[in-house]
């Protein structure tokens, strides 16, 4: 646990008070430069944050370290938490104030998959960040069906290449296993996406049934098990490979257990990770303090990707502390300083492996919310037809532009960031240009979800129900 150093006196306490956010979903994006509502005084300065020991978890620990909160009035502990269950239930429950969160996980309990409970996000963490990896004897068996250029393979490697051995497993009548960090995670959806993409069905969901699984008609079962246990779980043999955040995919390298095969960039490149997650209650009690939090945060992000990263070494031996990620210096670095290691020895540059700041990162679009939903449909934790409005509605309810250019817009008129580090807010919609980098080819519009998801062969569509 990590709290607060000495208290430092606040720089600065705007006098007018935010307006409510809990009238603020109504808020226009379209504020122009000259109407910024000024932030008042926090409601709370004494917080607790939660987060998972990964990488990505970094804009926390660098708003806490470089005293961005402490800037906008914020005393702050950090905090690390055993699962993603727990630390979602203890934001619920309000033993958190807010935490590092999958990005599925605001969305998943608003629509009451799992847990219900209305929790929003106005700060997406990272873009990027994830990898598949595979055991030593699956890479081998893999391997012969690889494309390979001077001796190395060639990137990315598909499911399509696994499916032989995904077959050979089910003709023996042996069950194929795979590890994801939770039912709405990144980490779910992208190796799902992953493995249908090579014609290897993930398995359903049908919680109307009763069935949470999410292994009905599976070629691969796919299960939950927490990253820093992934390697560990693998060497022991009771799963074949998993997707995972950093740094468990490279510890897979450094141990000599396991082959990283694809980085989720080349997936679906640039595609939102985390996002920090507080509930409405919470914001509704606290609107000047959830923008505090946001400007420190952003901030952060910032300073991450500052430079072409030059920071990122600084950050790494941040991390590297027990209190953070805990793992060594050289295994964060790997992926953390812009390069990531497939087989041992087989390095590539992938300077976006972590983007924090560059691409709007930090953003919370209703496009990267649809997106998700989309997931859970195809895959039947959303288990009936929903039109294209419950899409555009629910991503609405939990992701918080509005919040967000409120504490960009303080950020800018206190000359700390410029106008153009942020998207363009009289313009912005909300929804990015439609996405055509994606490991299938096939483009994502966010606008027109349920003819998104009748692109895909395998998968729940239009009215499919399990």
């Amino acid at each position: 646990m990590i709290h607060s150093r000495t208290r430092k006196p606040v720089q600065h306490f705007l006098t007018s008070a935010l307006l409510s956010v809990g009238t603020a979903i109504g808020l226009s994006l379209t504020l122009s430069a000259g109407s910024l509502a000024e932030v008042g005084a926090p409601e709370k300065e004494d917080l607790k944050f939660g987060f998972i020991k990964l990488t990505d978890m970094a804009p926390l620990a660098i708003a806490y370290e470089k005293h961005y909160f402490e800037d906008e009035g914020l005393y702050v502990t950090l905090e690390a938490q055993a699962n993603w269950k727990v630390l979602l239930d203890r934001v619920i429950d309000g033993e958190l104030d807010g935490a590092h969160m999958l990005a599925g996980q605001p969305l998943g309990a608003t629509i009451g998959f799992g847990t219900q409970a209305h929790i929003i996000t106005a700060f997406s963490m990272d873009l990027n960040g994830n990898g598949i990896t595979v055991s030593n004897d699956v890479w081998e068996q893999m391997k012969p069906n690889v494309p390979s250029e001077n001796g190395k393979p060639v990137h990315p490697i598909k499911a399509d290449y696994l499916k032989p051995v995904v077959d050979k497993y089910k003709a023996q009548g042996k069950p194929f296993k795979m590890g994801m960090v939770f039912p709405v995670s990144t980490h779910n959806y992208e190796l799902r996406y992953w493995l249908a993409a090579g014609g290897i069905h993930p398995g359903f969901y049908a919680p109307h049934k009763g069935d949470t699984s999410g292994q009905l008609q599976a070629d691969a079962l796919l299960s939950v098990t927490p990253p820093p246990q992934m390697p560990s779980t693998m060497e022991a043999g009771t799963i074949h490979g998993y997707c995972v955040g950093e740094p468990w995919n490279q510890q897979a390298v450094f141990k000599g257990i396991g082959v990283p095969v694809i980085t989720d960039y080349e997936i679906w490149k640039d595609n939102p990770e985390k996002v920090f997650g507080v509930s409405k209650e919470w914001a509704d009690e606290n609107p000047n303090t959830h923008v505090r939090v946001v400007k420190a945060m952003i901030r952060a992000a910032k300073w991450l990707d500052d430079n072409d990263n030059a920071n990122r070494p600084e950050a790494v031996k941040i991390l590297s502390q027990p209190n953070y990620v805990g793992a060594d210096y050289e295994v964060i670095a790997n992926s953390m300083t812009g390069t990531f290691e497939y087989e041992k020895g087989d390095k590539r540059e992938v300077p976006d492996f972590n983007v924090f700041f560059r691409y709007n990162a930090t953003y919370p679009y209703y496009s990267d919310a649809v997106w998700y939903l989309t997931q859970m449909r195809r895959w039947g934790q959303i288990a009936e037809y929903k039109p294209d409005s419950w899409y555009m509605e629910t991503a609405r309810k939990v992701y918080r532009p509005d919040i967000y250019a409120l504490a960009a817009k303080e950020l800018i008129a206190e000359g700390k960031l410029k106008a153009d580090d942020f998207p363009d807010f009289a313009t912005e919609t909300g929804f990015r240009a439609p996405q055509t980098h994606f490991i299938d080819g096939i483009t994502y519009d966010g606008n027109r979800p349920n003819d998104y998801l009748k692109k895909f062969s395998i998968g729940l569509k239009d009215k499919d129900m399990i």
